[in-house]
């Protein structure tokens, strides 16, 4: 199943989408709540409410004609892993003309490794959810930034609170999946060793266009492509993936409580701008699509801010 978030004349609504049209669940002649996560929290007996009432809908609407909001637009936590694919770890590790903002961070890691050479923890950060955008909205291209990079990446949408999971119980508390963009601004991530600064920036996460719900979706092996213009720049798979989906979940479980509605980015795979320098700029069009999921597409502008006092 595939739950949206949209906007149509009469609102914003919660609907799920059925081939190219979308039925807001207030349309379904059923008592749901118009909120994905609290949807979600209701396992597979509020899914198939919503399946068996798709058939007793009293309106839809075409895709066309309603605009694809971020599904769940302020998660209780926007979390993302740090080098979970092989080939991004790779080309961090040994790149063949590496930019200066990847000779800091590289830096920054050796540190790191030094500091805590026998952590059980995988890198993980966060994203403050005020950075959230939806699958069309635009990427601010902050004022003085000199390194906007992109990273497609699949989100885990969590549905069920838990905490010091093992793999399968991990398992249990996906809900479902969906697309992100961890758009980074790197001399802002390298300036310390907690990262955040540089993915928080507002609009640096587009999300979308919608939740699949885990029932529809093996995700050991989808592809995921990300595009610059007409350039594609990544071309990877999840089964490069070093922690896959439940151990991810399952290692983040042990330092703090899931919820409904946490968001999980799951790392991205090789060919991002920080190791050849290609960064984006104001008129670039980002797309990221994940087989099985869906695309998301996002055009950058300047940020509407220029530094000066408000």
């Amino acid at each position: 199943m595939r739950l949206a978030r949209f906007r149509d004349p009469a609102g914003v609504h919660v609907g799920v989408i059925v081939d190219d049209e979308i039925i807001a669940v207030q349309h379904l002649g059923l008592e749901l709540p118009d909120d994905i996560p609290a949807i979600l929290a209701g396992g597979s007996p509020r899914l198939d409410q919503i399946t068996t009432g798709i058939d007793k809908a009293t309106r839809r609407e075409t895709l066309e004609d309603v605009e694809l909001l971020a599904p769940i637009p302020r998660p209780p936590k926007f979390l993302g892993a740090g080098m979970n694919y092989a080939t991004h770890a790779a080309e961090l590790r040994e790149p063949a003309t590496p930019s200066p903002e990847l000779t800091a961070a590289l830096a920054a890691m050796g540190h790191l490794k030094a500091a805590y050479p026998n952590s059980p923890v995988p890198v993980v950060f966060n994203k403050q959810t005020s950075c959230i955008g939806g699958p069309h909205d635009e990427i601010w291209a902050p004022f003085g930034a000199k390194s906007l990079d992109y990273e497609g990446e699949l989100a885990i949408v969590i549905g069920r609170r838990g905490r010091r999971l093992d793999v399968d119980g991990a398992a249990a508390v996906i809900a479902g999946y969906t697309v992100t963009n961890d758009i980074s601004v790197r001399e802002w991530q390298n300036y310390n060793a907690l990262i955040w600064p540089g993915k928080s920036f507002e609009t640096h996460g587009p999300t979308g266009p919608w939740v699949v719900t885990a029932d529809e979706l093996e995700v050991d092996a989808l592809a995921v492509r990300t595009w610059v213009n007409d350039e594609l720049r990544q071309d990877g798979s999840t089964s490069d993936w070093i922690l896959g989906a439940g151990e991810l979940v399952s290692a983040i479980s042990q330092l703090c409580t899931l919820e409904p509605g946490d968001l999980i980015a799951t790392g991205t795979p090789g060919g991002v701008a920080v190791v050849d320098g290609r960064y984006l700029v104001p008129g670039d069009r980002v797309r990221v699509e994940i087989e099985g999921v869906g695309a998301i597409e996002n055009l950058v502008v300047e940020e509407p801010f220029d530094g000066s006092a408000p």
